[in-house]
């Protein structure tokens, strides 16, 4: 939100977990004008393109690495998120990254 400055109507989606349901959340993307989204219930491919993103990060990152201190973990994410949505290109994206693939539908609008 910091970054990029969502216009108010945003949609946040996510599965049905504790600390998306939670009301001290749902209070915070109420406060910021954002709308919230679940999942259905039992149906894994509402969230089929996070899942492919923590699968990524879980695979290429996070079990690759040995983190001595939590910042060190952050800073290694952050980079690593960075990477993803900038730098890697991906297949389901005709080999564009994500954020090329964005800035290609937002300028065909």
């Amino acid at each position: 939100m910091k970054q990029r400055l969502p216009e108010e109507g945003l949609v946040f989606h996510s599965d049905l977990g504790v600390q998306y349901t939670s009301y001290q959340f749902g209070a915070l993307l109420r406060s910021k004008g954002i709308k919230q989204s679940f999942s259905n219930p039992g149906c894994p491919y509402d969230n089929a393109v996070v899942e492919s993103l923590y699968r990524s990060l879980k695979s290429e990152e996070v079990y690759r690495m040995y983190y001595k201190t939590f910042e060190d973990m952050r800073e290694s994410i952050d980079e690593y998120v960075a990477f993803f949505n900038n730098i890697r290109p991906h297949q389901r994206l005709k080999y564009l990254t994500p954020r090329q693939y964005e800035e290609r539908f937002l300028t065909s609008q």
